[in-house]
């Protein structure tokens, strides 16, 4: 798996990844949503620079300019409620891109820290020969990108996979590693510390999906 830190460099990125951990700013749903929106942009752009693109002729008002334009099929797919956010920023981007969404959550069948990942509501484009772009706010055990990636290949087979990830857990970049295929681009823009014994991510930024669109039952 490739994976590419996008924040080890000082940017504006750095700035609104501040703002989405702030505890003083949580309480502004639109800004959050506003901040998360913008990273997606971010990762957007810098994922942009390894699709492949095609030589093309722009008639412009007082000739021909040759430039590039990107070749790639995209399908741009989330996973709910928290990938939402996200995907609006990547999808501003991509706004020709096809789009897709899938459920996965934690379901907790004892009322205790164990847990199984639950995939139901799917509704996804034709992925087989495009290049899939799978978003997720958060990557802590990495079970429910693995699970939605599985259930994902039942339906084709894509050129190419790009997961992209806002705030990550060195334990599931490993669990990625370990289940992906070896040809996946992780793209990471906030490496946090470890996982907690909850299984969320320390420092981290709490529910994402709370965050954005309020507590759920």
């Amino acid at each position: 798996m490739q994976i590419h830190f996008l924040s080890e460099k000082n940017s504006i990125l750095n700035h609104f990844l501040a703002e989405i951990r702030d505890v003083n700013i949580h309480n502004d749903a639109m800004r959050f949503r506003r901040n998360m929106e913008r990273i997606g942009e971010i990762i957007a752009y810098e994922l942009s620079k390894e699709l492949e693109y095609k030589n093309v002729k722009i008639q412009t008002p007082l000739g021909i300019k040759k430039t590039t334009q990107i070749s790639d099929s995209i399908v741009l797919c989330s996973i709910l409620r928290a990938g939402l956010t996200t995907h609006l920023g990547f999808l501003n981007y991509f706004d020709k891109a096809e789009n897709g969404f899938i459920s996965a959550y934690r379901y907790h069948p004892n009322n205790d820290d164990y847990f199984e990942i639950k995939v139901e509501y799917q509704a996804i484009a034709d992925i087989t020969d495009k290049c899939l772009l799978l978003v997720d706010p958060m990557l802590a055990t990495g079970q429910s990108i693995v699970a939605v990636y599985k259930r994902l290949m039942e339906r084709g087979t894509p050129k190419s996979i790009h997961i992209a990830v806002t705030i990550a857990a060195p334990e599931g970049i490993a669990y990625l590693q370990k289940h992906l295929p070896e040809n996946c681009h992780l793209w990471i823009a906030a490496l946090d510390e470890k996982l907690n014994e909850h299984s969320y991510i320390v420092p981290g930024i709490g529910d994402a999906g709370d965050l954005a669109y309020g507590i759920k039952l």
